[in-house]
């Protein structure tokens, strides 16, 4: 029987089941340095000899320790893109996209391929030292094999080199916000259970693993994408108690939730909003026992300027910063006011900031907003502005700067859509590096809900919120069975740009700033900007070898 055509590929690319792999996607050789993680991909084509055949990728190798292979899995796609898209998508239609990589199980059908007669799949591989193995050239023998009887399909040879030194630790602050409602509703655990802490220490550690340096942390239930005069479930690290009109507080689940946090690397918490989305205008839902009896402290028809927020605020801040000061954690304590306020809420947003400031010790608050007047009026000294409005803000200095993207950067930026293509969500890291930016924020880690939380869903089957913001926009990764998350092409793209911004930023301490933003542009044969910036797979290898090059043996 005649092997299936079976190609080692590029990580930096999506193969779908329709669309015959190229051959400038091909590779042989990869390489990365004692701490990184170095993927690449293996596609085959079906035939009908072995149509419907359960297959396995082995790979044998001196690394065989270090090496994860999952299965790439394609997705419904309902909403591509917006109106009005640019043209660098892969495509725009609904239909089955890859994104999941799920570990393969040989006893479990939905996590092996299936042969398919002239369609292409793909497995994801994983090569991850960690400081086990030394630097070296190390070869890898991959064989596609029946999972029933290993019979071999088809084989590959690749090689994986191992450079000399360890890539610096990440500078740049990263979050993705991170839904902790959305793990209970999904997994039907009671809120705070064993079983709910035991679910978000798995997706607390997988964030950190790929570069997340910061966790949201719900003092109270975020208000964000909640529909006004809705509310989500109650997910609230603080206690509060009213007695005869006195609050006090206790923080014993806060203590816990910083505790997994420092297990897992987190290098800093980013306080959940203190007041609604969008302007300001109201306080967030906060549970209190009153009197001995539990109800709603606060909501939606709470004046967030009125005197009673202004009072707890003043009761509740200074409680919070003195537990943050004896846990340790209170000089990597970020605060956010509202998200995204435009500019009719500014004056709104200037009198909840007055309200919070005089009892945060200097802490930075950071919010997503991208009118330039914000900073201009010195509302907020550090904005997180969106990509495709960073430009003012560039050109007026401002120090610290940070970015977003979301559902609506869906034109000329890099984002994490579905759709695009994996060179541009991997763009992330060099231009994060050229323009200098302090911080990364996009808003779903791990959203499992409908826009404005109306209802709640399952992200293997809708991957656009209810058809309203674009496939993989609301999250990163997906729940899996055992209560640990299963992540996607996009979350493992993300994760090459941070290796590859550690890498330019080791280069820099080297060589000077001027002499890589000079290798940057020839890498890129041309100017690299937010919106100008190559669309092929194959710069990063020629970016890579590059660094790599002048970086082997220096770290």
């Amino acid at each position: 029987m005649p092997e299936l055509p079976f190609f080692p590929l590029t990580p930096t690319i999506k193969v779908f089941p329709d669309e015959p792999v190229r051959e400038e996607w091909t590779r042989s050789q990869f390489e990365g340095f004692q701490n990184e993680t170095i993927s690449f991909q293996a596609a085959f084509c079906g035939t009908a000899e072995y149509d419907r055949r359960p297959v396995v990728l082995r790979a044998e190798s001196p690394l065989k320790k270090q090496i994860r292979i999952r299965t790439v899995l394609s997705v419904p796609v309902r909403l591509a893109a917006l109106p009005g898209a640019d043209d660098n998508y892969l495509r725009k239609t609904p239909g089955l996209y890859p994104d999941l990589l799920r570990d393969q199980q040989p006893e479990n059908p939905l996590a092996i391929l299936r042969v398919q007669t002239e369609q292409w799949q793909s497995f994801w591989i994983d090569v991850e030292p960690e400081d086990e193995c030394e630097p070296g050239v190390y070869p890898v023998e991959l064989r596609l094999v029946t999972a029933d009887d290993e019979t071999v399909l088809a084989s590959a040879s690749v090689s994986v080199t191992i450079l000399p030194g360890r890539l610096p630790a990440q500078k740049l602050i990263r979050t993705h916000w991170f839904h902790t409602d959305c793990l209970a509703e999904y997994y039907r655990v009671p809120v705070f259970s064993e079983e709910h802490w035991t679910i978000i220490e798995n997706f607390i550690r997988t964030a950190v693993r790929r570069g997340c340096t910061m966790i949201l942390t719900p003092l109270f239930t975020p208000p964000l994408d909640t529909a006004p005069g809705g509310e989500r479930l109650t997910v609230q690290l603080v206690d509060v108690h009213v007695c005869k009109g006195a609050y006090t507080f206790g923080f014993d689940r806060l203590e816990r939730w910083v505790e997994i946090c420092r297990r897992c690397g987190v290098a800093y918490l980013e306080m959940s909003h203190l007041f609604t989305q969008w302007g300001a205008a109201a306080a967030p839902k906060i549970i209190a026992t009153v009197d001995g009896e539990e109800k709603r402290l606060c909501g939606w028809e709470t004046d967030a300027h009125g005197e009673a927020y202004a009072h707890f605020l003043s009761e509740f801040l200074p409680a919070l910063m003195k537990k943050l000061n004896e846990l340790g954690v209170a000089e990597r304590a970020y605060f956010h006011i509202s998200d995204e306020p435009s500019l009719d809420h500014l004056e709104s947003y200037r009198h909840a900031c007055s309200l919070v400031r005089p009892y945060l010790q200097g802490r930075p608050v950071i919010d997503a907003l991208s009118d330039f007047a914000f900073y201009q009026t010195s509302a907020l000294e550090k904005p997180v502005v969106a990509l495709d409005h960073l430009e003012p803000f560039l050109q007026a200095g401002v120090p610290g700067l940070w970015t977003y993207y979301c559902v609506g950067q869906y034109r000329d930026v890099t984002n994490s859509f579905m759709a695009m293509p994996a060179a541009r969500t991997r763009m992330l890291g060099v231009q994060l590096y050229r323009y200098q930016l302090e911080g990364f924020l996009q808003w779903g880690y791990n959203f499992y809900h409908t826009q404005l939380s109306l209802a709640n869903l399952n992200p293997y089957e809708v991957t656009d919120a209810g058809g309203v913001f674009p496939s993989g926009d609301a999250f990163q990764v997906y729940p899996g069975a055992d209560g640990k998350p299963e992540e996607s092409i996009r979350f493992m793209l993300n994760h090459l740009a941070m290796q590859d911004l550690r890498a330019l930023e080791a280069l820099e301490t080297l060589q000077g700033r001027e002499q890589v933003l000079r290798l940057l542009e020839e890498c890129a044969q041309g100017p690299l900007t937010l919106t100008d910036y190559p669309r092929d797979a194959a710069f990063f290898d020629r970016l890579r070898q590059r660094v790599n090059k002048e970086l082997s043996g220096r770290l």
